[in-house]
């Protein structure tokens, strides 16, 4: 990108430069710089289509093996919960369990349950103990204590240090230049500027990604991810390691949709480096699993297995009705899982979805929930012809309960 529209990975802003950015730092959104040249270095269908064509030279595709029966399009055989396993590790969300902003008949009657679940949440918040708030927020969790539990959860306070390195970040962002800036300028303009709960965030978005880019801190993640962050080499030193760079500095390089992993997050922190710490450590802990390759059971390929084995498994006629007609389900449940349903369901709903995967330390929910979409509108989708059809069916998850 840098070589076709001429223009450098990284500089450092003139004076001048550095102090208009300062003036306008809370109001971003009012700059519109000329993104037309840039374009998104990928987007989910691209990724899925990486992901269809993975294959383990290991395995040895016999006759007696189960996996031939895997109609979908991952074709990598990895392990993955069946519906008893499912049962028993989301078990807090049985029928028999009362669950915050859902509307099923419970046994007692809704303000009984959720008077009492918000005094156990403030009291786990009083104990301040993080262990207790994960185990509460598998039933959802109050609007006015998520903020708070969810800080608790992932170990985030607060200190004058935080304050300060988020200060330092900004600087950096002020001082250079980075040819990644003009990606997220743009993703925020296609993704959330276009959303009607997330458009007047975008100040707060540019804020957090242009931080996020410079922090070196994020590298550390990489310790547990099987991916390995991209280098750039300083100029006119091409290919000598000494002088390679990870570029950006975070290790990270912002695909289309990636500023939706922060938006739900606004709603919650008004703060800026608090926001920022929140998104950071969701970041560190579940997103980077969905936009890399692994065996991990919440990293992407075990989810779309999950999603494909579910729905074949216990939706078999819609399962193969959809793909006969060319409107193999993944093509369009990943948009969903690889966002983590952000801008696919309401905010409120939303929020009540990642208190699970908060509660559970696990993405496979994100899985069973793109299958139960499907089982929601299997009537309707048995009756289409065409994928275009079918994901007008599925164009607007807003109206399922989640």
């Amino acid at each position: 990108m840098c070589t076709e529209l001429s223009i450098p990975l990284a500089r450092k802003r003139p004076v001048g430069e550095q102090k208009e950015l300062l003036n306008k730092w809370n109001e971003m959104g009012t700059d519109e710089p000329d993104l037309s040249l840039f374009r998104p270095v990928y987007a989910p269908k691209d990724f899925l289509e990486v992901l269809i064509n993975l294959r383990n030279p290991n395995y040895e595709n016999g006759d007696s093996l189960s996996f031939r029966t895997h109609l979908g399009l991952i074709q990598v055989p990895l392990k993955v919960k069946d519906i008893p396993e499912l049962k028993e590790f989301f078990v807090e969300l049985g029928l028999t369990t009362g669950q915050l902003g859902i509307d099923d008949s419970t046994q007692v009657p809704p303000e009984l349950f959720e008077n009492e679940h918000v005094r156990i949440g403030q009291k786990v918040l009083a104990e301040q103990d993080s262990a207790a708030a994960q185990q509460y927020i598998r039933q959802g969790s109050p609007t006015a204590l998520r903020a708070e539990l969810w800080a608790l959860i992932l170990n985030i306070s607060s200190q004058p240090e935080d304050i300060l390195y988020y200060e330092q970040l900004k600087t950096n962002v002020i001082q250079h230049d980075l040819l990644v800036d003009s990606l997220i300028y743009k993703d925020v303009k296609l993704t959330a500027s276009n959303d009607d709960y997330y458009f007047v965030f975008e100040d707060y978005l540019y804020q957090v990604l242009l931080c996020f880019s410079r922090d070196t801190s994020v590298l550390g993640h990489f310790a547990y991810n099987s991916a390995s962050p991209p280098k750039s080499y300083i100029r006119g030193k091409l290919g000598l390691e000494e002088y390679a760079v990870f570029y950006p500095p975070n290790g990270v390089i912002p695909f289309h949709g990636f500023s939706m992993y922060v938006a739900p997050l606004c709603f919650l922190y008004h703060e800026p480096s608090k926001l920022y710490q929140i998104f950071r450590e969701m970041y560190v802990r579940f997103f980077f699993r969905l936009h890399s390759i692994s065996s991990h059971p919440s990293g992407i390929v075990s989810l779309c297995l999950l999603f494909e084995t579910l729905l074949q498994t216990y939706l078999p006629q819609l399962f193969y009705h959809l793909r006969e007609i060319g409107a193999q389900p993944l093509r369009i449940s990943f948009k969903w899982m690889v966002r983590a349903f952000s801008g696919y369901l309401a905010t409120d709903q939303l929020l009540l979805l990642w208190d699970r995967i908060l509660g559970y330390n696990s993405l496979e929910i994100l899985a069973v929930l793109a299958a139960a979409v499907f089982a929601f509108r299997a009537v309707n989708l048995m009756e289409v012809t065409s994928l275009a059809a079918a994901e007008a069916v599925l164009a607007d998850l807003s109206t399922l309960k989640v």
